[in-house]
């Protein structure tokens, strides 16, 4: 059974930054492109970076380029993100999710990230 399990999310003032981890059980993580999306309040899901198999490809969403960085490490299974320069707008429940091509196959419950003064 796939299973997908994010931490890190919080309270952050504007401009702060957070690490969210995402560690992956039940199948080969190595074998599998990764994602981060998010979902804001009232708001449909959002795919803001990914990372293939390897780590040596990654992609961005415009609203978080250059501010967000994704990252991995097979040898624990884990996923990252790493948020910089946080805004108000970043507020959302942020997910970690497993890719088949272009296609999401399982994602995790999400953890909160909430930024506010």
């Amino acid at each position: 059974e796939v299973q997908l399990v994010e931490s890190g999310g919080g309270l952050v003032q504007p401009g702060g930054s957070l690490t969210l981890s995402c560690v992956a059980s039940g199948f080969i993580f190595s074998g599998y492109a990764m994602s981060w999306g998010r979902q804001a309040p009232g708001k449909g899901l959002e795919w803001i970076a990914t990372i293939n198999e390897y780590g040596g490809t990654t992609i961005y969403a415009d609203s978080v380029k250059g501010r967000f960085t994704i990252s991995r490490v097979n040898a624990k299974n884990t996923l990252y993100l790493q948020m910089n320069s946080l805004k108000p707008e970043d507020t959302a429940v942020y997910y970690c999710a497993k890719r088949l091509g272009a296609s999401i196959t399982d994602r995790g419950q999400g953890t909160q990230v909430t930024v506010s003064s």
